[in-house]
């Protein structure tokens, strides 16, 4: 297990979070009908980062969906998303080792940097991605981190006409290693 990884939360408890916070009402057993994809699509033995990286490509959808529906964003936070990541199957010795090369180009090439700094170089309305690294470990952290802020990234995304970046593979834990790392510049 790589040194910034973290045992994963209560799949027990993430079952609890998963209905308490409404997921079932549209990611629904197979068979049922959802508007999300199937409980069993979403539950897989996967890495941790890369089930953050899939929630993170899921909330503009469910943002969506949910302002279309005049319904409140869930609120989770690290210890909910470390149990609901463990109820999904999340499992940190999948991730691999980061690739802070890789990670450098995704936060250029993701167009991070249209509203974040990166050391002072970049956006203004975000936070500096160099500071705060504590944010992006444990992967819940990282996830519940994001998944708080999604409303406002998704609504200033829409404003300013930046298209919501898509992680694939290993993008997010080469990012996320790079960011952690604090090495380097964009």
């Amino acid at each position: 297990m790589p040194a910034w990884a973290e045992p994963p939360g209560d799949a027990a408890r993430g079952s609890r979070v998963f209905a308490s916070k409404q997921c079932a009402s549209c990611h629904r057993p197979s068979g049922q009908s959802g508007v999300g994809p199937a409980l069993e699509r979403l539950r897989h033995p996967q890495g941790a980062y890369e089930l953050a990286g899939r929630l993170w490509n899921h909330a503009p959808a469910m943002f969506t969906g949910l302002t279309q529906e005049r319904l409140e964003w869930p609120r989770i936070n690290a210890a909910e998303m470390a149990d609901l990541m463990a109820y999904l199957g999340a499992d940190p010795t999948r991730d691999p080792a980061p690739d802070l090369v890789k990670g450098r180009l995704a936060l250029v090439a993701k167009g991070c940097l249209k509203c974040h700094a990166f050391r002072g170089e970049g956006g203004r309305i975000g936070p500096d991605l160099a500071e705060g690294r504590e944010r992006y470990a444990p992967p819940a952290t990282w996830a519940a981190a994001v998944w708080r802020h999604t409303p406002r990234m998704a609504a200033v995304a829409i404003q300013r006409e930046v298209l919501y970046p898509r992680f694939s593979g290993d993008e997010m834990v080469d990012l996320l290693g790079f960011l952690r790392s604090g090495t380097g510049t964009p």
